[in-house]
């Protein structure tokens, strides 16, 4: 396994920022993930594992060693009446998986159609889309720990996932590589078409299965969502801000027309997009830099820009959105 210096990361990070690692690896089995961990030569420096750099914003250049995994083998390892499991290498891109799983009629992940990135990344930050997220198809996650790279494996409850949130970003950053995921997915699919305008667009697919969901999902994020190959971007910049249900009351009676999808009796959330578009940002540039002009919640490099020009923007539309709302928007991406 050939380890690069000074390697350039412009084609490994969807905003297309022009930053360099001090050292990259690109380990393709789990043997050389292994050699590469115990190498003293990298002990004294940081490490970063990368997966399609579809959820990073780079401030500069990374001063340290980038992991990019190369494990792509997806295998069924059980099977029964109701279910079928998958252990998929964490290299295996995310989309793949998805039609893979689609075009057997397994289902489970068909929501998540169209999301870049890859397989590993999946359980760090819980994804989800139209009413569906990750860790309800997730058994249990394999990984190797950085300090001695010794195997541990998180159980579901282990994986302590939240909203676009898992043990991977709080106890374990920084601390484990996930090297495979391993999927628990049904035979007999109950869809999911309650969010947003699904219900109306299977209305054109009598007798629709999980393979409709996926031609209306990617479709509708085609519509929706800039392309990074023609507009850099990391998808959606941040989070969606939940709320006290009275908070949210108090909202909706200022405003009318605000959108709210209950969480449960305590709780409201609130599209992050539909506040940023408010403070009148969506479509607006700041030099190289700007919010997206079909939505809001897509921060976008024009060419040119920087991390931290995105961050300035990402903070002054904090700042409105404080200002108007009285609602701390959290960002979704991982800044590094």
């Amino acid at each position: 396994m050939q380890i690069h210096r000074n390697y350039p990361l412009r084609a490994h990070n969807t905003f297309g920022f022009d930053v360099k690692a001090l050292y990259y690896a690109a380990p393709s089995c789990l043997e050389a993930l292994g050699e590469l961990l115990a190498h003293p030569s990298y002990n004294a420096v940081p490490r970063l594992v990368m997966g399609g750099g579809s959820n990073l914003l780079f401030r500069k250049d990374f001063p340290g060693l980038v992991i990019h995994l190369q494990l792509r083998e997806c295998a069924k390892i059980a099977e029964d009446e109701t279910t079928v499991t998958l252990r998929a290498g964490a290299g295996v891109v995310w989309d793949d998986f998805v039609a893979h799983c689609v075009a057997h009629r397994w289902g489970g992940v068909e929501n998540l159609s169209g999301i870049p990135g890859t397989v590993g990344a999946s359980p760090v930050q819980n994804i989800g889309a139209y009413g569906v997220e990750v860790e309800t198809a997730i058994k249990q996650v394999e990984a190797l720990r950085i300090d001695d790279g010794q195997p541990v494996v998180f159980t579901h409850e282990a994986c302590r996932f939240g909203y676009r949130d898992s043990v991977f970003k709080q106890a374990w950053k920084n601390k484990a590589v996930i090297t495979h995921v391993v999927f628990e997915l049904s035979k007999s699919p109950a869809l999911v078409t309650h969010y947003g305008s699904m219900g109306e667009a299977l209305e054109a697919f009598p007798g629709a299965g999980i393979e409709q969901v996926r031609q209306v999902i990617l479709h509708t994020r085609r519509q929706k969502l800039p392309d990074p190959a023609d507009l850099g971007n990391a998808g959606s910049f941040f989070k969606n801000p939940t709320l006290p249900k009275a908070q949210a009351d108090e909202l909706r009676a200022a405003y009318p027309q605000l959108p709210t999808y209950p969480v449960d009796d305590q709780l409201t959330k609130i599209p992050a997009a539909w506040l940023i578009e408010q403070c009148g940002w969506k479509g607006k540039r700041a030099g190289q830099v700007g919010v997206h002009t079909t939505q809001a919640l897509v921060l976008v490099n024009y060419g040119g820009g920087t991390g931290n020009d995105v961050l300035q923007l990402a903070h002054a539309i904090q700042q409105s959105v404080r200002d108007k709302f009285n609602i701390q928007l959290d960002t979704e991406i991982n800044i590094v």
